[in-house]
């Protein structure tokens, strides 16, 4: 594994620091089993001993359900928040995304329990995935309409045999489905934004079929399609059932996006750097536009690392700008794809054979353009964003207009 480049550490006082140093020790560890889990998705199971393996479980867990051990430090943070997230992302990525995306724990579904779930569903929920190794699933895309909120078509209908609701429909690209013990569902139970509903599943139920689909890249993250055929949702199971309709399953949706694309843009620039320290570390000597062209890429991975932390920031702050948030997933999944292709170009032209690791990042990585909405949807919310003024910070207004927009889109 390379060593790590000396990127600076932003100023965000000495427990982030702490963490960074800790991640990215921590994602030392994940190259290797990396590896393995390309050629077996289910290899997982061999390193669920390993530290980074262990944190997405636990940052992802609300405080109170949080099981402490010996295997991480206690300055690591649970129920985390958006900045401490994205912080580990990024590192736990540079290791391998593949590995973390695999690894047990709430994933997506944390948001949504989080925004839209009373004390008992809490109680359901991470009572269950707080137990060591459960899997949970995040179940929105569908087979026709893509992630589209507000043209799901799987249906919540009302249980003709007594009180609850019966499931019926199906789910397509959900990670982890096909081996999770618990997931988050949506689906209508009526027209408009307002019919949206979230539900909690357990696996193990009638009605309830799962398949994971053959991939190329990410293979850890065991990409499944879903069906569910009359699957019986108890009334306690409906999120937000507490809430007014106009603020439960589409706000819950929502609010996942919100925190989970610059999840993603972490994901990307962690591997985006690994990249270029893969290429430092195999052509130490490299000189001239070869060495212009990998520092040109760090100095973009670099600003784009302080525009994250500030979208991190301003998610965590409760302001958070759903314009820049697109525009940093979007910059994020393009520069992560513009340095792997760098590396290959600049290790020669058998690179992808003579460098097995390159090859499966190259692979990975295009997987980050399809994750939590694709550049043409981010692109369109950009430009909304400037036609109304309201993309830049007041800091930003006075940064020359040439340099932001490069920076961000």
């Amino acid at each position: 594994m390379p060593e790590f480049a000396p990127y600076a550490l932003d100023t965000r006082g000495e427990r982030m620091h702490a963490l960074e140093r800790y991640f990215r020790e921590a994602a030392r560890e994940l190259r290797e089993p990396g590896a393995a889990l390309d050629a077996d998705p289910d290899a997982v199971h061999r390193f669920l001993h390993l530290p980074a393996v262990r944190l997405q479980q636990h940052m992802l867990t609300p405080a109170r359900f949080a099981r402490h051990d010996d295997v991480l430090p206690s300055f690591v943070p649970a129920e985390a928040s958006c900045a401490e997230w994205i912080l580990a992302a990024e590192w736990l990525a540079y290791g391998d995304p593949g590995m973390t995306l695999a690894s047990p724990g709430p994933a997506l579904s944390t948001v949504v329990l989080r925004a839209l779930a009373d004390e008992a569903q809490q109680d359901w929920f991470f009572g269950r995935t707080s137990d060591w190794p459960t899997w949970a699933f995040f179940a929105l895309t569908e087979p026709e309409k893509g992630s589209a909120a507000t043209e799901l078509t799987a249906r919540l209908d009302a249980d003709p045999s007594g009180d609850g609701w019966v499931l019926n429909g199906e789910k397509m690209y959900i990670g982890n489905g096909a081996h999770a013990r618990v997931g988050v569902v949506f689906c209508r139970r009526a027209p408009g934004p307002w019919g949206i509903e979230a539900v909690m599943v357990d696996t193990g139920d009638p009605g309830f079929h799962a398949e994971t689909l053959p991939l190329i890249g990410l293979r850890g993250a065991r990409i499944s399609r879903l069906r569910f055929d009359g699957m019986r949702i108890p009334p306690a199971r409906v999120l937000g059932r507490h809430r007014p309709r106009s603020r439960r399953g589409l706000q819950g949706a929502l609010q996942a996006m919100l925190w989970f694309r610059p999840s993603v843009a972490a994901f990307a620039l962690g591997v985006g750097r690994a990249a270029c320290d893969y290429v430092l570390a195999q052509r130490p000597a490299l000189a001239g536009t070869g060495r212009a062209e990998v520092d040109t890429m760090i100095d973009r991975l670099n600003r784009l690392r302080r525009l994250l932390r500030d979208v991190a920031a301003e998610i965590d702050a409760g302001s958070p700008n759903t314009f820049r948030v697109s525009g940093v997933k979007m910059r994020a999944a393009r520069l992560a794809e513009d340095a792997t292709l760098l590396a290959a170009r600049l290790l020669g032209p058998a690179s992808l054979v003579e460098h097995p690791w390159l090859d499966k990042v190259y692979r990975d990585v295009r997987a980050f353009e399809f994750m939590e909405g694709t550049g043409n949807i981010h692109r369109r919310g950009v430009f909304q964003g400037l036609l109304r003024d309201d993309y830049f910070t007041s800091r930003d207004r006075d940064v020359r207009p040439g340099r932001v927009a490069e920076g961000v889109v």
